[in-house]
């Protein structure tokens, strides 16, 4: 409907506009925190909302691209852009293995291979002398971008922060809209019906894997330049529950969802971590609430009621 139409495109304006001006009202490495985990968990959706293949690994590409674009920029001397292709390139050959080892099976046997996977990346990077094991790399220099802007002044961090975030979330959007995206769905409703179509679907499982480990060291890259630092809690197992816990909060299956998920976790991970009461309980309380009165995520239950049907929306918005 036109006024649905007219009414998403102010919102997105709004939003748009709103996170122009935040890091003149809220704190920008907050900000930055924000932008990296929802677009990680926007990754990961990609996965399970839009494949419907529930991976417990996704910390292995996060935290691997982490620990590639920070000893590409601080020991090889690579300026910001390049070590973040590195970062995103490390993940794609990381999700190019774990998954073509992964989707030889299905269901719970998937999930479980890789975590097995991720895993074993862990004690990779424990061991290995680049990355420092316990220590991590640290002091890891933000640089110059294409040589010109200095990323050390926080604005600059934060708008290129931005920039990439929003460059990534149209990526998605693309992805999921196009003849990929749609054999992607189709394959996630009845698998079996895209088998007598022709359609290879390990080779399109295999193509959305990679391309959400891809996003997925994004995220992890930008991370790692934002804090200046990659450690081990960037590749644990905790790491792929916690974006689990993003994506169902929001929502899967949806656009915006897990960056409502994400939005919500690392809120309630910032302001209550000096607090008396564990953060961890709270925010399984929060998850328990969600899944009592929000089953399909707070954006996918407004999308499912009358004044979302209303406004247009979709769950794959």
């Amino acid at each position: 409907m036109p006024g649905a139409a007219v009414f998403r495109n102010i919102v997105l304006g709004l939003c748009l506009a709103f996170l122009m001006v935040a890091p003149f009202v809220l704190y920008p490495i907050f900000l930055m925190k924000l932008l990296c985990f929802g677009l990680f968990a926007a990754a990961f959706n990609l996965l399970l909302g839009y494949t419907g293949l529930l991976s417990f690994g996704h910390a292995a590409f996060f935290g691997g691209a982490a620990y590639f674009t920070a000893h590409a920029v601080k020991e090889w001397g690579l300026p910001p852009e390049w070590g973040l292709v590195v970062g995103v390139a490390g993940a794609s050959l990381l999700g190019l293995v774990i998954g073509a080892i992964a989707l030889r099976r299905q269901g719970i046997y998937f999930t479980m291979i890789t975590l097995a996977m991720a895993q074993m990346f862990f004690f990779f990077c424990l061991q290995a002398k680049f990355t420092h094991g316990e220590d991590g790399i640290q002091s890891v220099p933000r640089g110059h971008l294409f040589g010109m802007i200095d990323l050390s002044q926080t604005t600059n961090m934060y708008y290129f922060v931005l920039a990439v975030f929003l460059i990534s979330l149209l990526i998605i959007w693309r992805f999921v809209n196009s003849p990929f995206g749609m054999i992607l769905k189709s394959i996630r409703e009845n698998e079996n019906r895209a088998i007598s179509l022709g359609y290879s679907v390990r080779s399109y499982r295999l193509g959305a894997f990679v391309m959400s480990a891809a996003l997925a060291g994004l995220a992890g890259g930008l991370k790692a330049l934002v804090f200046q630092f990659a450690t081990l809690t960037d590749v644990g197992w905790q790491m792929s529950g916690e974006v689990v816990l993003m994506t169902l909060l929001g929502g899967i299956g949806t656009l915006i969802g897990p960056l409502v998920g994400a939005g919500l976790v690392v809120s309630l991970q910032n302001y209550f971590a000096t607090s008396d009461f564990p953060v961890t309980i709270l925010i399984g309380l929060v998850f328990m609430v969600c899944v009592l009165v929000f089953r399909r995520g707070i954006v996918g239950e407004f999308y499912a009621t009358r004044l979302g049907q209303k406004l247009g929306f979709r769950v794959d918005n």
